[in-house]
């Protein structure tokens, strides 16, 4: 354990070494893009309406979509939070760094290794100032929160919202949880214990990320909104789920598109809408009670596009082609490199980023994908409508043009293909495995807040009164979903 400590400090000072070159370049702020990534939980492909949904309303999506890009093609790099997070952070394969496999819990001894490179610790190389606002779930301890992984600024909560003492998965720890605190930078300045906090929790990071916009109107920024909603349990204010004819679910999809909305506006009244990039998407499929229609799959398990494939949009008015789309292949890990490239950032030299520049996709709606191949981690592959799904070890073949749903499994009919698609997987395994770069760990992890003494809950720490809160959580799901 404490060679595992001093590998983790030993990190630290590498990493440090590595940035210091690259931080005596000045920027010229005036001429650098602001960027604005806002990435949902466990929200289903359609589960809004510029990608098929006519049960949730979501106008300010509707507007987004109107005058930016949708990207009808867009994958993220695992189908479960932690994963999927490492990977955008850090442009790599989850298996990469060492993120893969299952979440990390509260207290957990693992985390994202300080040595890694994340989007803010090379934004800020050019001079960005960098705050998250959301979920982090890369590791509750000090070594692996945002303040130690290159942001300025973090409100939110360390890991999901079903993480706490009062939540259904409290027996995933045989001691149980402790409290969910809401974090400010290092400091926990509130918990949640219940359904009237939760139910605020959309509404703090939206305000949060306002704020943050209008500090820092004056110089380039990176804001990383991981919203918390619409990961279960789900929790609403009462006027919210009134509104919505009772929906819990539906409730939070059109508070999430009222933030941003918000987030919108103020980029536009701040005079900054022309200078920001902006993009939407969420980290893996929905559960099943959200929709990811027209595919197959949720969230986790085989590796169908509804665990993958993601409502994505992007926004720069007068940059971004209004009403653009495109169905050229992107991922997550792509958003490394891009904003790297429109900020005029060096790239790491001295590691594999598995993300490529998608920057030109972006900019002409007619550019060709960078990506020959997309993997599903290493269950899946796509090349070109040809989608091969492995299960242990059967072979599971698609033609994405003609079978969007992952129907009609046409293996035996194409065993060519089947061996070709094989091969790449494999090879793309062992290339993975080949270079690997480890999480890191700790002795001795402690909670973030182990009382809550002198702590408020968060509906007292906002000075609002207790608001009745509504779940959907646990209930059967509705038998609406592909037009959720």
């Amino acid at each position: 354990m404490k060679k595992a400590a001093a590998v983790i400090i030993a990190g630290i000072v590498i990493c440090a070494a590595i940035a210091a070159p690259l931080m005596a370049e000045t920027p010229k702020a005036e001429h650098l893009p602001n960027f604005v990534v806002i990435f949902i939980d466990d929200m289903g492909y359609g589960d809004i309406a510029p990608f098929g949904s006519t049960v949730n309303k979501t106008p300010e999506l509707d507007r987004m979509a109107k005058e930016g890009m949708k990207l009808t093609d867009f994958y993220v790099s695992s189908t479960a939070c932690t994963p999927s997070r490492a990977a955008l952070m850090t442009g790599c394969y989850a298996d990469r760094v060492g993120m893969d496999g299952k979440v990390v819990f509260p207290v957990d001894k693992r985390g994202l290794n300080p040595k890694e490179i994340t989007i803010a610790e090379l934004l800020r190389t050019k001079g960005y100032a960098t705050g998250c606002f959301g979920k982090w779930h890369l590791g509750d301890q000090p070594e692996f929160m945002p303040l130690a992984q290159g942001f300025d600024e973090f409100l939110g909560i360390p890991y999901s919202n079903d993480m706490g003492p009062g939540t259904w998965r409290k027996t995933w720890n045989p001691l149980g949880y402790p409290p969910l605190p809401l974090m400010k930078g290092n400091k926990a300045v509130a918990h949640i214990p219940d359904g009237p906090s939760q139910s605020l929790l959309c509404r703090v990071v939206t305000d949060g990320a306002v704020d943050f916009i209008k500090k820092h109107r004056e110089a380039p920024f990176f804001l990383y909104v991981p919203h918390v909603f619409i990961h279960g349990p789900r929790y609403a204010e009462k006027k919210l789920v009134d509104k919505a004819e009772g929906d819990v679910l539906r409730a939070q999809v059109e508070e999430l598109d009222r933030s941003v909305g918000q987030i919108l506006k103020t980029l536009k009244q701040e005079g900054l809408a022309e200078k920001t990039l902006v993009i939407f998407t969420s980290d893996n499929g929905g559960d099943p009670s959200s929709s990811n229609a027209p595919f197959r799959g949720l969230k986790g398990g085989p590796k169908y596009e509804g665990h993958m494939r993601m409502p994505t949009i992007a926004w720069w008015p007068k940059t971004i082609a209004a009403g653009s789309q495109t169905a050229e292949i992107a991922t997550s890990t792509d958003i490394l490199p891009t904003l790297a490239k429109l900020a005029g950032a060096k790239m790491p030299a001295d590691r594999v980023i598995d993300g490529k520049d998608i920057s030109g996709l972006l900019l002409d709606p007619g550019a060709k994908s960078p990506h020959e191949v997309l993997y599903y981690e290493y269950e899946g592959i796509r090349r070109g409508p040809w989608k091969l799904v492995r299960i242990g070890k059967k072979a599971e073949l698609y033609n994405l043009d003609e079978d969007i749903g992952e129907k009609n499994n046409i293996a035996d009919k194409h065993a060519d293909m089947v061996g070709e698609l094989v091969n790449l997987l494999d090879a793309h395994k062992e290339s993975v495995q080949s270079d690997l770069r480890p999480a890191a760990f700790v002795e001795n992890p402690k909670p973030l807040l182990e009382s809550t003494y002198r702590i408020p809950a968060l509906t007292d720490y906002l000075g609002i009164r207790r608001l009745d809160a509504e779940t959907d959580f646990g209930k059967k799901p509705p038998k609406r979903p592909d037009k959720r």
